[in-house]
């Protein structure tokens, strides 16, 4: 069976590949996996029957029979598990890039997401200016470490995986931020994860939903 998954009807990130579903979407390209989209909209998410695929009403979510996955760490996790390509067969390599997973949605997601969210409803409050340096602090601090870990290397563990996509679906999140910058090596992590193919055709189809254009063909 093909499997589905969910994504905003109205693109709250006007197109530039930030919902999460991009990470579901790169993952399934990147192992060649054919899928689905159903788009909801923010009032469909809230409904019984989107509440039942996941309990806390976002997206996305991942259908596949009678399996239905939320959160998007989990869906990349089953779809590398199932499909060659984004875990190393070596057990001790697997077990490296599992944690890189780990990493990039609980070491580095959160102080990004919370500099994002305050950023965004504090803009042009004595609030915002007053927190800004504290939460951009630790971000940096993040990013230091991350930078010095991955060095001079192209990826996290020497060949691209599971790790990495996350990793630089978090990164994403601070463009425009005015914190990646400073940060040679990770614009370069970025870049070179921005031009996989399988990345392209991801953000294409995910910017599609927003403009109303037609996805280019495979």
């Amino acid at each position: 069976m093909t499997p589905i998954i969910t994504a905003f009807e109205q693109s709250p990130d006007r197109g530039r590949g930030l919902a999460r579903d991009m990470r579901v979407r790169w993952a399934l390209e990147e192992v060649g996996q054919p899928y689905g989209v159903r788009l909801v909209s923010f009032s469909a998410m809230k409904e019984p029957a989107h509440l039942g695929r996941h309990p806390f009403g976002q997206i996305p979510t991942y259908e596949d029979g009678d399996l239905v996955l939320f959160e998007s760490g989990a869906i990349v996790f089953h779809i590398a598990e199932h499909h060659a390509g984004l875990l190393p067969d070596d057990a001790k390599a697997r077990a490296r890039t599992i944690t890189w997973m780990f990493a990039a949605l609980n070491t580095m997601e959160p102080p990004i997401v919370e500099y994002g969210t305050a950023a965004r409803e504090g803009r042009d409050t004595s609030w915002w200016e007053e927190r800004r340096p504290a939460l951009a602090d630790r971000v940096r601090q993040r990013l230091d470490e991350l930078s010095r870990r991955l060095g001079d290397a192209d990826w996290l563990d020497n060949v691209f995986s599971a790790g990495d996509l996350l990793m630089v679906t978090v990164l994403r999140r601070l463009d425009g931020a005015g914190l990646l910058e400073a940060y040679p090596k990770l614009c370069a992590y970025i870049a070179r994860g921005e031009a996989r193919p399988a990345y392209q055709r991801a953000f294409a189809d995910q910017l599609a939903v927003f403009t109303g254009a037609p996805p280019p063909d495979r």
